[in-house]
């Protein structure tokens, strides 16, 4: 509701006949952004103020109907009040900081109640149901995230006295209490769980059909010691499936397939369905079938359903050619955005039997039409009254129906009736037309007061209009001016819901008032039992119409009806459905019981079923030294005389009993990374049950390296490894991303072997997964026809400051190159140098080609490159300094074959490499000759300059390092087997 500044508020005492402005302060603009009027005594009203500036709330009390107001200034912001239901100065104020208040004296004082609450989800103690009227249910988050069910008495809500009735989280915002019910709902392990308790009874779950697998599950009504609820199964997704409750609440059984649902603003959810007030056990429902959505009546709370009758004459008096079973009446069930107007259907409790609404004939129900129809009989025969949709007030018990247009334009005229909408009449209860914005009636179903308010332009103040009906009538109404209707369905059978009942109504002839004296009740009488007054029950269904007997109830395929219940206790006795139970509030006597039920049966000893074993929480993924809670449950079978075996793998055994009945979970603590199997086994004299969950105790990952070798030639063979860090063998999953492939492969080994066809640029991705941590690291490579690797070694003072690290070998890569660079002349793009993991430290340098030229030969300019490298490593140009002076000399290494030539292009360039390498064979330098085992399996990566630089800057003759160019492709390359990587990973 947006602010309303004090000079728009007014109070009128006088049916709306005069206005008089209300002034809280005198002299101080206020802004009302609310106000409430307790139910229970409309003279008591509370205002929500708050300051211009919105810095401070206050509260304008008042006990004489808006009189008067007493200010009362608050320490929180109100966002919603609650009154109580039955005692008229006790409040509750949810405030915009998620806290619970309480007053005992219409807002003067205030006592926090709690914090965290769930907006929406606080209610007050129903009467005849919770034994404490000052209790207050409400869902409240607790310190670790999660939401629970919590209940405390608004005079001491200390934690000593705030009790969870249920142990466990529930959904976040799925508390609901509603007259003898509690319900909730709980998802663990992407299953949803629904729970109800009927008279705060304990906690149980509901029972819907064993492969309804609800999706959503709604609640229609409560009333009458019974729930309707609106299902959707795990098929649908625009419908609703309409289910009906034992008197617990905990059963259901189907009785209306696919009604239209319809999602609106901020996810709430709309369901074509209507309960027809003044008529228990009447309702309204659209069904959508194939894209075509009907209309259908109930009077027997869902029992059976009808199609609604069309009118043989439209409201001009021709024919609508309209007849079963090719064309029905269909109404639109939207409820109206605007509280102050009706909806597309109208009933009221104390007009039975009058429905107004707008809706069409056809086949089906078409949106853009909202002609407006109306029975007086409760759905038996309907007449056209209007060809658009229009707002209708009740006044006087339904004496007189007022109607206006729902229009964007300006009105001034109104249409009301006093004959059940016979005949309409007009009048003008404006002389210049407004936007209409709401109706309202006075206060009491007598009332023959109304007041239309709207504005005349979208700039102007609210205009309201008082329109005085009294007039008309001269006189109150006397017992010859009632006649009677009897209520029957559309069968014309007056039994209904085991009673036959009729009601009063004013003939057309009498112009008088009804007045607050009137009842429209006149008469019942109980009907014997018939077999329509009973349903199918739990785990039955009905026949299909197409079978003669559309009255019979035949079980489930899943269902056995002489299984005892899941609850049945050794000792105790059951009985076994026939598949029938009685409509509630049925209340039909004698005739035929088919809810009848054999003899009681003793519960037998039924072996254990249904075992499972949990981590509190649905985690299979724990840390060491984390305390771990483990949770057994039994959904079948005997539970007293049932011992538990359990083995949590790690060497810790005990035997339990009455393990499932009292819910304790079973606290455990895992000190070391692994593995662990456990396993509980449920056995009685009847059978055994076992159940099994494998627990994953790790560290959480710290490191992940993707090592790929940043060159690679066309169709070579490649391994593609993620180095991890901590190490954890066989308890990790690794996703691979290679190229522009969304699909990834996946593998528990940390290497992968592929190959590539095509030159150019390609990125690999992988994730490492375990538990609950998760690790990415990404690296490209470099596909080419043809390009030189020459060996290089180090002075031996190097291997004492080698950490074997990923990022140190990276590090020195990126000098060397950068040196080479420097020295020949190459370009620093064309040269990557790849230290190879372990002592001592190795490297090879990777010298690719330029892009091909037209003006020169690619092979001479390659030979001046390799023979520039050779001759600034044997002059001894290119090293760098380590911490402490220690001065490192890169030199080429001797493997017996010179320089590798990878990718096509012939022999050419080894014959050249040996040539030069014999050229300087006689060098300065005495390198280190031996011959270096080929790993079993060898791995590269290219590691991306992506981090600070941490080293000394390196130095050269000329102490003037450039740095890398930007978009180059240096970078080292790692090359690691198996027995290097475990040496890596424990360094």
């Amino acid at each position: 509701m947006g602010k309303v500044l004090e000079s728009s508020l007014w109070r009128s005492s006088d049916f709306g006949t005069s206005y008089t402005k209300l002034t809280l302060q005198p002299g101080v603009t206020t802004v009302i952004d609310n106000f409430y009027i307790c139910p229970t005594n409309k003279r008591k009203v509370i205002l929500v103020s708050s300051s211009l500036s919105d810095r401070d709330q206050s509260l304008f009390l008042s006990v004489d109907e808006g009189a008067t107001f007493q200010k009362q200034p608050i320490p929180f912001f109100v966002d919603t009040l609650i009154f109580h239901p039955k005692e008229e100065d006790k409040v509750l104020a949810y405030t915009k900081e998620s806290k619970l208040y309480v007053s005992s004296d219409l807002g003067k004082k205030w006592t926090l109640l709690q914090e965290r609450v769930t907006k929406d989800h606080v209610f007050w103690a129903v009467s005849g149901v919770d034994a404490d009227p000052d209790l207050v249910h409400m869902e409240a988050q607790d310190l670790g995230g999660g939401f629970r069910y919590v209940t405390c008495p608004i005079h001491n809500c200390s934690e000593k006295l705030l009790a969870a009735p249920f142990a466990g989280p529930i959904d976040h915002g799925s508390l609901t209490v509603q007259d003898d019910y509690i319900f909730f709902k709980v998802t663990s392990a992407n299953r949803t769980k629904y729970y109800v308790s009927y008279r705060r009874n304990e906690f149980v779950l509901m029972k819907l059909p064993k492969y309804a697998l609800p999706k959503d599950l709604q609640i229609i009504s409560t009333d009458e010691s019974q729930v309707f609820v609106a299902v959707q199964e795990w098929y649908q997704m625009d419908t609703y499936n309409l289910y009906q409750s034992d008197p617990r609440g905990v059963r259901y059984a189907l009785v209306l397939q696919d009604v239209r649902s319809s999602r609106q603003a901020e996810e709430s959810v709309l369901i074509d369905i209507l309960e027809v007030r003044g008529v228990k056990g009447v309702f309204l429902a659209n069904q959508k079938i194939d894209g075509k959505v009907m209309t259908l009546i109930t009077y027997n709370k869902g029992r059976d359903w009808d199609y609604l009758r069309p009118p043989s004459m439209d409201m001009n008096g021709k024919p609508t050619n309209c007849k079963p079973p090719d064309c029905h009446l269909h109404l639109h069930l939207r409820w109206a955005d605007n509280p102050y107007v009706s909806g597309t259907v109208h009933t009221k409790d104390t007009a039975p039997g009058l429905i107004m609404g707008a809706g069409n004939l056809g086949s089906q129900l078409v949106e853009y039409k909202e002609e407006m129809y109306i029975t007086s009989d409760c759905g038996h025969t309907w007449r056209q009254v209007f060809e658009e949709e229009h707002h209708i007030l009740y006044l006087d018990h339904g004496g007189v129906i007022v109607a206006i247009k729902d229009t964007s334009i300006p009105l001034k005229i109104l249409k009301f009736s006093v004959d059940e909408g016979l005949t309409w009449s007009t009048h003008n209860f404006t002389s210049t037309s407004v936007f209409v914005d709401g109706l309202l009636s006075e206060p009491g179903d007598e009332t023959l007061v109304m007041t239309v308010f709207g504005h005349i332009s979208f700039r102007s103040d609210w205009e309201l209009v008082k329109v005085d009906f009294r007039p008309s009538f001269s006189r109150q109404c006397g017992e010859e001016d009632y006649s009677s209707w009897d209520l029957s369905n559309l069968q014309g059978d007056r039994c209904i819901m085991g009673q036959q009942r009729s009601f009063r109504k004013r003939k057309s002839t009498s112009w008088c008032i009804k007045g607050r004296s009137f009842t429209s009740a006149l008469t019942s009488r109980v009907c014997e039992c018939r077999d329509s007054d009973f349903l199918c029950d739990y785990g039955f269904e009905r026949s299909p119409s197409s079978e003669s007997n559309t009255n019979k109830c035949s079980a489930n395929f899943w269902f056995n009806p002489l299984s005892p219940p899941d609850d049945c206790a050794l000792g105790q006795t059951y009985t076994s459905s026939l598949g029938y139970r009685k409509v509630v509030s049925n209340v039909c006597e004698g005739g035929v019981d088919l809810q009848q039920s054999p003899a009681q049966l003793q519960c037998p000893l039924t072996p254990p079923r249904g075992l499972q074993v949990s981590i509190q929480g649905e985690a299979v993924a724990v840390r060491p030294g984390e305390d771990v809670l483990f949770v057994v449950r039994q959904e079948q079978g005997d539970v007293l005389t049932t011992k538990y075996q359990v083995d949590l793998g790690d060497g810790f055994k005990a035997m339990y009993v009455n393990l499932t009945l009292t819910g304790e979970p079973i606290r455990h603590r895992y000190e070391s990374p692994g593995i662990y199997r456990v396993s509980v086994r449920a056995e009685n004299t009847a059978g055994h049950d076992e159940a099994v969950l494998f627990v994953q105790v790790n560290s959480p990952l710290q490191a992940l390296y993707l090592e790929v070798v940043p060159v690679i030639g066309i169709n070579q063979e490649v391994n593609l490894t993620a180095v991890l860090l901590p190490l954890n063998p066989n308890l990790t999953v690794f996703y691979w991303w290679i190229g522009h492939n969304l699909q990834p492969l996946l593998s528990l080994d940390n290497s992968v072997t592929t190959r590539f066809s095509d030159t150019g640029d390609v990125r690999v991705t992988v994730q490492a997964a375990c538990g609950n941590s998760v690790l990415q690291d990404s690296r490209v490579l470099r596909v080419l026809d043809q390009f030189q690797v020459v060996p290089l070694q180090f002075s031996k003072e190097l291997d004492a400051y080698n950490p074997n690290t990923p990022e140190w070998r990276e590090d020195v890569g990126l000098v060397v190159t950068r040196l080479l660079s420097k020295e020949t002349s190459v370009p620093q793009e064309l040269l990557v140098t790849v230290l190879k993991p372990g002592l001592p430290t190795l490297a090879d340098l990777y010298v690719l080609l330029p892009p091909p030229r037209p003006t020169r030969k690619r092979s001479l300019s390659s030979d001046k490159r390799l023979a520039a490298i050779q001759q600034v490593l044997n002059a001894q140009k290119i090293s760098f300094l380590l911490r402490g002076g220690v001065r490192v000399l890169v030199a080429l290494r001797d493997t017996g074959t010179g320089a590798e030539q990878l990718g096509g292009g012939g022999g050419y360039w080894a014959v050249v490499v040996l040539f030069v390498i014999g050229l300087f064979a006689a060098g300065a330098f005495i390198l280190y000759k031996f011959k270096r085992k080929r790993p079993g399996r060898t791995v590269y990566a290219q590691m991306h300059n992506e981090k600070e630089q941490e080293m000394t800057s390196p130095v050269s003759h000329s102490e003037d390092v450039q740095g890398t160019a930007p978009g180059n492709h240096s970078g080292v390359v790692l090359s690691i087997n198996s027995r290097e990587m475990h040496s890596y990973l424990v360094s």
